[in-house]
């Protein structure tokens, strides 16, 4: 008699186990569920979405069909810029050069994207670059910090590549024709943000200046004076802008 108390008091706590560490593991498979959902704060960082932006955020928001820049000309006049052309998503080995490349190379390129643009007049084409990098928030700081502090923005060695589109004002838009440019190392999202300006008619350019410098009151070179330096700017800035605004939109948590 005893055996048989003996025997049903085990079992029955082997039960009591077995149901204990399925409670355990169905609580723990329930928080794992949770924290891989839309309530886990990484989810929403401004690095994982701003990572994931060049194939989860529609490209017209990303590159605009129509920026209208504002006050973004020389004298503060108005522009407007028509995208002609996206290039496909790609790398950056090939689109651009090797010592701007190299210069990216601690942050790493995960995805490049390109669009032109062109002004009211058909004048002058601009290429705008998203490098999409595999960095932290660390190593945009270091980078950004670089650029600053050794002015790799205006190294005529370090300008960025245009996209040239055939059948339209971009299709001799080669290395030569590159008149102004401006490279930006965003620090609160893991992307660099470049653009690069030349003339329509395809003619090349012996001093392209950065837009930092052709855009100055004091500028006389042939950029500066056909305001190539305000065009590069103007269509980078709208474009960084929108990317800015798009992530912050998405990393908003819901109420």
């Amino acid at each position: 008699m005893r055996t048989r108390r003996h025997t049903f008091r085990a079992a029955a706590a082997a039960v009591c186990v077995v149901l204990g560490l399925g409670l355990i593991g169905g609580a723990a498979t329930g928080s794992w569920l949770i924290s891989d959902s839309s309530a886990d704060p990484a989810a929403h960082s401004a690095y994982t979405v701003g990572r994931d932006a060049w194939h989860s955020i529609p490209v017209d928001t990303l590159f605009p069909r129509t920026l209208k820049g504002d006050g973004a000309g020389p004298g503060g006049a108005d522009r407007v810029w028509t995208r002609i052309a996206v290039a496909p998503d790609s790398g950056c080995t090939g689109a651009l050069d090797p010592l701007l490349l190299k210069t990216l190379r601690p942050v790493g390129c995960a995805r490049l994207l390109r669009a032109t643009y062109t002004d009211a007049t058909s004048s002058s084409v601009t290429t705008v670059g998203l490098v999409f990098t595999q960095a932290d928030s660390e190593a945009m700081r270091a980078l950004s910090t670089r650029f600053a502090t050794e002015h790799l923005d205006a190294r005529t060695d370090l300008m960025p590549r245009g996209y040239a589109v055939k059948d339209t004002p971009a299709a001799a838009f080669g290395d030569r024709q590159r008149a102004s440019w401006t490279v930006h190392v965003l620090t609160e999202v893991p992307v660099v943000v470049f653009a690069v300006s030349g003339f329509a008619d395809g003619r090349s350019m012996a001093d392209p200046q950065p837009a930092e410098k052709a855009m100055t009151a004091d500028a006389t070179t042939a950029a500066a004076q056909a305001g190539l330096g305000h065009e590069a700017k103007g269509v980078a800035d709208r474009v960084e802008r929108g990317l800015r605004r798009t992530v912050a939109d998405l990393t908003e948590k819901p109420e």
